[in-house]
C-alpha cells in the first residue's frame, strides 16, 4: 500500500537549513506543485522500503555508516534523481526506481550517494560555501560601492565606474563559482570510486552504476531546461565516464548478476509503483494482457481498480485473489487487497487481510498502522482499544505523523482529550508545522501528568526553537 506523506520534521529542518546549498549544488528539482522545504512529497510503502533497505544495508556497512543510521527515503517524482542532504538520508525519486531495470542499477546509485556521505562532502561544501559567501559579500560591497560612486559622479566617468562595479560583481561571482565547480567535480569522482569500493566489498558488479551514468552522459551538452535532474546534480564528464568504465571492468565482480529472487522483487516494486502512480492506460500499455508474469498481473490488478467504473473493485479483487493463491506467503498481496477494500469504504472486510499481512510481516509498522486505521472505523470500543495498542507499538520503531494522527483520533473516541491533543502536537511537529504543534502541546500539557513521557515530549515541543 503506497501512502503519500510530507517530509518528516527532522529532514524538513535540515532541508530548510541547506536550501541555498541544494539549489546551487545538488540541482534538485521537486516538481509537484506546492512542494517546498517543508513539504517534500515522500511516499511510504512497506514492500518498497524493505527492498531498498535490503539493497542499502550491505553498502552502508561497507561504507562504515553502521546499521540503521542512514535511511533511504522515497520522493514522489517521475524524474530520475537521487540525492543526499545530510548524513542520515538518501532520497530516491520514484522515477529512478521505475526506470532502473535491475537491482544493480539502484544499488549502484545508492553506493555513489553513500560515497558522498562517507566522504563528508556535504559538510565540506557547506564550509566552502560559508567561506565563499563571505568573499561574495566583500566583492558585492566593493562592486556596489563603485556603482554608487559612478551614479553620483555622472557623465562618462560615472558610467565607467558603474561598469567597473558590475564587472567586480560578475568577476567575483565567477571566481567563486569556478572554485565550487572544481570541488564538486572532484567530489563526484571521489564518490564514484568510493561507491565502487563498496560494491567490490559486497561482491557486487559496478555495471549498474556505469549504466546509469552512461545513460545520462548524452545529456551533458543539451540545455539545462531539458536535462534530467540527475544530470544537473551529477555532472558526467567524458574523462569521468572513462575512468569509471575502466574501474568497473577491472573489478573481479564485473560479471556478477543479481539473483533471480532479487530481480523478481525489483520487478514487483516497479509494477507496484506503476500501478499506484501512473495512469491506468499507461499501466496497461506497459504491462499488456499478454504479460502473464507476476509483476504484470500485480500492476494490472492495481490499475483495474483505479480505472474506476462499475465492477472495478470486483475485477481487481479477483486478480489479487489469484496472486494470493499462487503466493500465500506474500504479505503484500493481502495488504493490497485490504487497501483497495478500505479505499472502497469496506474497512471491516479489510481487517482479516491486514491481520494476515501483519502475521507474515510482523515487523511492519506501516501495516500495523493500516490495521489500526481499519479497526478504528468500526467504532467498536474493543477495536478502538486494539487500535491504540497497535499504534503505540508502531511508533516505537517508526515515528511517523500518520500514526500519531490515528492515535489522536483513537484517544478522542475514548474521551482522552489531553492525550489526543498531545498526539496531534507530535504529528504537526513531525510535519514541520511548529506553530500548530506548539498550540496543541500548550493545550495538552497542563492536563497531562507532570514528568510523564507525553508531558516531556510536549514540553520539548513548547520550548523548541528552530535553528536560525
Amino acid at each position: 500500500m503506497i501512502v503519500n506523506v510530507k517530509a518528516t520534521h527532522e529532514p524538513a529542518l535540515k532541508v530548510r537549513a541547506a536550501l541555498a546549498f541544494v539549489i546551487a549544488w545538488v540541482g534538485i528539482v521537486i516538481e509537484p506543485r506546492g512542494a517546498n522545504a517543508q513539504n517534500l512529497p515522500l511516499i511510504r510503502d512497506t514492500e518498497i522500503e524493505q527492498l531498498l533497505s535490503d539493497y542499502a544495508k550491505p553498502i552502508f556497512r561497507a561504507a562504515g555508516l553502521g546499521s540503521g543510521r542512514v535511511t533511504v527515503r522515497i520522493v514522489r517524482n517521475e524524474a530520475f534523481n537521487a540525492f543526499v542532504l545530510d548524513g542520515n538520508n538518501v532520497f530516491m525519486h520514484t522515477g529512478s526506481l521505475l526506470q532502473a531495470k535491475t537491482p544493480n542499477e539502484v544499488i549502484g546509485v545508492i553506493a555513489h550517494e553513500a560515497g558522498h556521505i562517507a566522504g563528508g562532502h556535504l559538510a565540506s561544501l557547506r564550509a566552502r560555501i560559508a567561506k565563499d559567501q563571505t568573499r561574495a559579500l566583500l566583492t558585492q560591497i566593493i562592486g556596489i560601492g563603485a556603482m554608487i560612486a559612478g551614479g553620483v559622479a555622472g557623465g562618462d566617468g560615472g558610467r565607467e565606474a558603474m561598469s567597473g562595479g558590475q564587472a567586480v560583481l560578475q568577476g567575483g561571482n565567477e571566481l567563486i563559482l569556478r572554485g565550487l565547480l572544481s570541488e564538486r567535480r572532484s567530489q563526484e569522482s571521489a564518490a564514484d570510486q568510493a561507491g565502487l569500493q563498496y560494491l567490490n566489498t559486497t561482491k557486487q558488479s559496478g555495471q549498474g552504476m556505469l549504466a546509469t551514468f552512461e545513460r545520462f552522459q548524452e545529456q551533458e551538452y543539451i540545455s539545462d531546461q531539458y536535462k534530467d535532474p540527475f544530470v544537473r546534480s551529477h555532472p558526467v564528464a567524458t574523462d569521468r565516464i572513462n575512468r569509471l568504465r575502466d574501474l568497473v571492468s577491472k573489478s573481479p565482480y564485473y560479471s556478477q548478476l543479481d539473483s533471480p529472487a532479487l530481480q523478481l522483487r525489483h520487478d514487483l516494486m516497479r509494477a507496484k509503483l506503476s500501478g499506484y502512480l501512473e495512469r491506468p492506460t499507461t499501466v496497461f500499455n506497459r504491462y499488456p494482457a499478454s504479460d502473464t508474469s507476476l509483476p504484470g498481473r500485480y500492476a494490472r490488478a492495481i490499475a483495474r481498480f483505479f480505472q474506476g467504473g462499475s465492477g472495478a473493485l470486483d475485477a481487481a479483487l479477483q486478480d489479487i485473489d489469484g496472486l494470493i493463491r499462487e503466493n500465500p506467503q506474500s504479505p503484500y498481496f493481502y495488504e493490497l487487497r485490504a487497501d483497495l477494500l478500505m479505499r472502497s469504504g469496506k474497512n471491516a472486510e479489510a481487517v482479516p487481510y491486514l491481520r494476515q499481512a501483519l502475521k507474515l510481516a510482523p515487523e511492519s509498522s506501516l501495516i500495523r498502522v493500516q490495521l489500526a486505521t481499519a479497526l478504528q472505523q468500526t467504532n467498536a470500543p474493543a477495536d478502538v482499544t486494539a487500535a491504540v495498542d497497535l499504534l503505540r507499538k508502531s511508533l516505537i520503531d517508526d515515528q511517523n505523523s500518520r500514526a500519531y494522527r490515528m492515535l489522536a483520533n483513537a484517544y478522542y473516541k475514548q474521551g482522552k482529550g489531553p492525550e489526543a491533543d498531545a498526539m496531534t502536537a507530535q504529528a504537526y511537529f513531525l510535519e514541520g508545522n511548529l506553530k500548530q504543534a506548539q498550540i496543541f502541546a500548550k493545550r495538552a500539557q497542563p492536563k497531562l501528568r507532570s514528568g510523564s513521557p507525553e508531558w516531556i515530549k510536549n514540553d520539548d515541543i513548547i520550548n523548541y526553537r528552530p535553528p536560525a
